[in-house]
């Protein structure tokens, strides 16, 4: 039996700014709607509020007549807990958030399937609306929930409430609403069942659930001064910048704009690219401080601290920081609020020491011994995490597991021979590229210049990437000059004449494919067309989905390009060009994923606690006393049954709180 559900609730609080914990945490938080579907039967409505007392509630009156099927909660609970029903919802998180802290009971996620996770792994968009559309379904989402949501579900903009008794005729369409919502998303899960999936992909949802049910710990006295401090610092320089400007807001764009009109500037922007260049022709040195206090005030917003001070929960901790198969293209993590993917490194050598005294309030004596307070606070956003009570941190990442993986896709066996040796990649890059020994490249060594341009040809130009695309990786903030760049691209693809190869082995195979001409290329790489999509079969067995494939003439290569529909950047449903290097990235992303996705599942079942992981990196929750990280290391570089060969590495440390070490 499998039921689909979809709830509408009230909360004050801003899920988006928040999250889906403290949305349900808040002492208003409540279910206002349930529609569920058993099977192929009708989908029913539980109205919660018809039942609720009057003087909350009111009467629906005047009556509002209605034709949708009445659901009853005591057969709704008996589905929600019964282990044998399937659960399905279009982001299944959010149901199982919403359910668990109305009725009080456990959502264990392997009763669950979530059937916004089934649309990305088919290549379609984000949202049940883009997703509908993107089908073609002949129902669709109804347009009305956007402003339904805003009168319903969230307070109004003096802080009021709307009740059902305030609209009737608009509560019976928000009713409709809830039903189609339903009616839609076991549509198209029905459609996607003809795609199944590995379970291992099954589990590893599961596994992430777990991981987001059980959040990371916070130190609410580190964020809490964090803030403060920012406030404080914050202040000091705007008032600074108001003593010497006599602006009223000198944090205004416009004010400040032209005041350096004024002083001879010409003003075309005042982001961060355009303020080093306003110093460097500033006139006077009121003007050079006015641009350097605009430089510190921009980077003193630290909105991380406030997303971890939103995020707070009643437990001390933060949940729900990665959403799975958030990447569309190869199914990798994505992070949510806190950003976790995108975390500053830190780089201050002792960084136990500064965040003692920002606990300690010691914010004077903090800026005498490390400077500038912004710096130091974005140097001390990691640390925020903490172990739980009695536990420690066992952080460990997988060390190139990118080039690794693309070595191993394409057979390059010197660098795969690099890896299971030294796994100096960066120094054999350069000597292979240089024709200069390795020791010589080594630091300390006569040649150890090189080493910068083989770090950033490996990490740029395994996918195509051209001198652009070494720029993009800083190779001109590794100083290396501009004129360079091309010869540092010949001289790579030189010495990887096997990953250039692979290049156009892909491509071709997968056009070969849209002409109707399956082929698989080394390791099981497989490429088929079936039922409007491009699939790409990964070593794993998981496959990528290229939705609407078409081949169409490129006129900048004059020749025939392989085109898909898919999300750009700006999150439009929108048709996008490849090619051989962008589906190389493609596939080897998504097989080092696979990597992180069986290392999880293993580390879990020997017992260990994944609480957050960033990029290739698993950070346990590990009782001390229990555990190592040896066995951590051994467990992620363990051989994988569906890649073998390919050598894997990891390596890590023990903290007390979350650090890049």
């Amino acid at each position: 039996m499998i039921v689909g559900i979809d709830v509408e609730t009230y909360s004050s609080v801003d899920i988006k700014k928040a999250g889906s914990r403290p949305y349900t945490e808040a002492p208003d938080f409540t279910i206002l709607l349930i529609s569920y579907k058993v099977d192929d039967q009708p989908t029913k409505i539980i109205d919660l509020t018809a039942s609720r007392e009057p003087e909350h509630y009111g009467s629906l009156l005047p009556a509002v007549k209605s034709d949708l099927p009445a659901g009853d909660l005591d057969e709704f609970l008996a589905l929600l807990t019964d282990p044998a029903v399937l659960k399905t919802a279009y982001n299944a998180a959010f149901e199982r958030t919403c359910l668990a802290r109305y009725f009080g009971r456990s959502m264990p996620p392997e009763q669950w399937c979530c059937t916004m996770v089934l649309a990305a792994t088919m290549g379609l968009p984000g949202t049940l609306e883009q997703v509908g559309a993107a089908l073609g379904l002949e129902q669709q989402k109804m347009k009305e929930g956007k402003a339904l949501i805003a009168y319903f579900c969230k307070p109004a903009k003096d802080g009021t409430r709307h009740f059902p008794q305030d609209a009737p005729d608009r509560w019976e369409t928000f009713r409709r609403y809830n039903v189609r919502d339903v009616d839609v998303e076991t549509t198209i899960r029905d459609l996607l069942a003809r795609f199944p999936r590995p379970q291992v992909e099954q589990d590893a949802w599961v596994l992430d659930q777990r991981i987001n049910d059980r959040g990371v710990a916070l130190d609410p006295v580190l964020v809490k001064n964090a803030l403060e401090l920012d406030r404080l610092y914050s202040g000091r320089l705007l008032a600074e910048a108001k003593k010497l400007t006599g602006l009223s807001n000198p944090n205004s764009t416009a004010q400040l704009s032209h005041w350096l009109e004024v002083r001879g500037l010409e003003v075309e922007s005042l982001d961060k690219k355009a303020v080093p260049e306003l110093l460097a022709a500033a006139p006077d040195e009121t003007t050079r401080q006015v641009l350097r206090l605009r430089q510190e005030l921009g980077k003193t917003s630290n909105k991380k601290f406030e997303a971890m001070d939103r995020g707070l929960c009643k437990d001390g901790r933060v949940h729900n920081l990665l959403q799975f198969f958030g990447a569309p293209r190869t199914g990798r993590w994505a992070g949510r609020l806190v950003q976790v993917q995108n975390l500053p490194q830190n780089k201050l050598p002792d960084l136990a020491t500064a965040r003692e005294l920002v606990r300690n309030r010691e914010f004077d004596l903090l800026e005498l011994a490390f400077g500038s307070p912004s710096f130091v606070l974005s140097q001390l956003i990691r640390t925020a995490f903490v172990p739980s009570e009695g536990c420690r941190f066992i952080v460990c990442d997988y060390s190139a597991i990118e080039a690794r993986m693309l070595a191993w896709l394409a057979d390059e066996e010197w660098v795969l021979n690099v890896f299971r040796g030294d796994g100096l990649i960066y120094e054999a890059t350069a000597s292979m590229m240089f024709h200069i020994p390795k020791d010589e490249i080594k630091k300390g060594g006569p040649h150890a210049d090189l080493r910068p341009k083989g770090k950033v040809a490996t990490l740029a130009c395994g996918y195509q990437g051209g001198p652009n695309a070494l720029v993009a990786m800083g190779a001109l903030q590794s100083g290396i000059p501009e004129d360079e760049l091309p010869g540092i691209v010949k001289r790579w693809r030189e010495a990887n004449s096997s990953i250039v190869a692979y290049w156009s082995e892909v491509e071709d195979a997968a056009i070969r494919a849209l002409r109707g001409t399956p082929s698989t290329l080394a390791h099981g790489v497989r490429f088929s067309c079936e039922d409007g999509y491009l699939f790409i079969t990964l070593p794993s067995g998981r496959r990528l989905a290229y939705y609407q494939p078409e081949l169409r003439r490129d006129p900048n290569f004059d020749k025939m390009g392989l085109t898909y529909m898919g999300t750009d950047t700006g999150k439009k449903f929108t048709r996008q060009k490849t090619y051989g290097g962008k589906l190389t990235e493609n596939i080897t992303q998504a097989a080092a994923r696979d990597c992180l996705r069986d290392a999880m599942l293993a580390l879990e079942a020997a017992g260990y606690r994944v609480v957050m992981h960033v990029h290739d990196e698993v950070i346990l929750d590990t009782p001390r006393g229990t555990g190592s990280l040896e066995e951590v290391r051994e467990i992620m570089s363990r051989p994988l049954s569906w890649a073998p060969g390919l050598p894997l590495n990891a390596a890590g440390f023990e903290s007390d709180f979350y650090m890049k070490d």
